[in-house]
Order: structure tokens, then sequence, then C-alpha cells
């Protein structure tokens, strides 16, 4: 499957902006804005952070396309948010449109819940960025 999209330099900026403000701000490890076939379209990080983030870009986007399948075997129509715990760090994917994921690496000591809020707020604030009619 072959995405086409086209971006700014002021929506890119803008996204960068957001991640910052609204994620990296409240103590997330990283953020990190990609395309469903894996390729990332904006991040940011703490600077301490050590994992491949391209590996893990592309591994989400498959990974969400899995859970994708799952949904509609369930008959639901998706499902539009991942979590997976782990004792350091854990990793949250919420779709954005339908063409994007917003994934945030985060440790134990920012609460999910939290998290939640304010991934949804940066993605209220994304979803008007590149929606079609974005000028």
């Amino acid at each position: 499957m072959t995405y086409s999209y086209s971006l700014s330099q002021h929506q890119l900026e803008s996204i960068e902006e957001i991640l910052q403000k609204d994620l990296m701000d409240i103590g997330v490890h990283c953020a990190f804005l990609i395309d469903m076939a894996g390729n990332i379209i904006s991040s940011q990080d703490n600077g301490r952070l050590q994992h491949d983030i391209y590996s893990l870009a592309a591994l989400a986007a498959g990974n969400f396309g899995a859970i994708s399948e799952m949904a509609t075997i369930l008959g639901e129509k998706e499902f539009s948010l991942l979590f997976h715990k782990g004792e350091e760090e854990s990793i949250h994917f919420n779709k954005v449109l339908s063409d994007y994921l917003l994934i945030t690496i985060f440790g134990k000591s920012l609460s999910l819940g939290f998290l939640r809020l304010r991934a949804n707020e940066a993605i209220t604030k994304i979803n008007k960025l590149l929606e079609p009619d974005y000028h």
C-alpha cells in the first residue's frame, strides 16, 4: 500500500511544537508521528532515548495493521488506540485521522490516564493541521 501526502514546512513545525508542548513537557520520553507505512513524519525525544525509533515505527505500523484485522474479526470498525506496558517503559499508540499514528514512549512516573488525556489533546490539534482542507 502506498501513502501519498504532502505537508508544508508550517505543518511540520506546528506538529513538532505540539509534540513538545503537549507530550514532551509532561515527561514523555519520546513522541513521534508516523504514517501507516511506518515512515516517521515528526519526532521529539528527551535526548536520553537509546531506542531505534525507525525500527519501532515500522514495527508499530505492522502491529497496528494486525490489530486492525483483529478488530475486523471481532466485528469492530477499528481499535483506535493501543497500549503496551513494560517494567521501565511503556508504549502508547493513537490513530490520527485515517493515515497516521501518534506513538509515545513513557516511563512509570507518568500515569497512563494523564498521558491519554494529553495525547487526545495533541491529536485534536494535529487533526486540524492534517485535514485535507487545511491551508
